[in-house]
């Protein structure tokens, strides 16, 4: 599994706040479900037809290199990270987050999916399981368009005591969102932001890697047992 701890970077924001301020966001804070609306619940999507049917024997957070092989998938390499969070922006540990895409070529790791040859350097599905953070990582590609859908990401969030929670990750800016059926049925503005991701240069690579940041929002806490 790859470490992801050597590359990432948390930023924190400091700051004074008048007394005046601070009571005003105290009696902000007492609303009921005021710091919940601050967050934009992730909107459920669905999984479509080409959740893997055959899981590789390698289902780790690392996507590029399959098992020991040495040859890499094609593709912009991309870090991936975020956190799984409630809605009152509480972190969600010992989630098991699932991601799958298609490949360089435009290939999921699926059997019925034919339409061109198989990058078979790329694993196509991986697994993360969240810490006290709540922060998970995965080493992919950034995805490419499919025919009949604009480039994305699947993510599926799974943990004890609750439902499991299906959704995608889009290219922000990316020209065919405006024509994905799919993106577009979600209705809210704020929950169709929510779902955009940068792709952005590493400053520090000299290879073309890309970091991507996607925060999964669920309006619905676990139960406890």
């Amino acid at each position: 599994m790859v470490n992801a701890h050597g590359s990432d970077r948390r930023r924190f924001l400091k700051g004074g706040v008048s007394i005046a301020a601070g009571a005003a966001m105290s009696l902000f804070w007492t609303e009921r479900g005021a710091f919940a609306e601050e967050l934009a619940l992730t909107p459920g999507q669905t999984e479509g037809p080409f959740y893997p049917n055959r899981l590789p024997l390698d289902t780790d957070n690392d996507l590029i290199l399959i098992n020991d092989e040495i040859t890499p998938a094609i593709g912009a390499i991309t870090h991936l990270s975020g956190k799984i969070l409630t809605a009152d922006g509480k972190p969600i540990r010992n989630a098991v987050v699932e991601i799958w895409q298609v490949d360089g070529n435009g290939v999921y790791l699926h059997t019925a999916d034919r339409h061109a040859q198989r990058d078979a350097n790329f694993q196509g599905f991986g697994r993360f399981l969240t810490g006290s953070t709540g922060e998970y990582y995965f080493r992919t590609v950034k995805p490419v368009p499919y025919p009949g859908r604009t480039p994305h990401i699947h993510f599926k969030v799974k943990q004890r005591g609750a439902d499991e929670f299906t959704t995608q990750c889009y290219v922000k800016g990316h020209k065919q969102n405006d024509h994905d059926g799919v993106f577009r049925g979600i209705r809210s503005e704020r929950a169709r932001d929510s779902v955009l991701v940068d792709f952005k240069p590493m400053k520090t690579s000299k290879l073309g890697e890309l970091n991507a940041r996607f925060d999964i929002v669920m309006g619905v806490t676990p139960r406890e047992g």
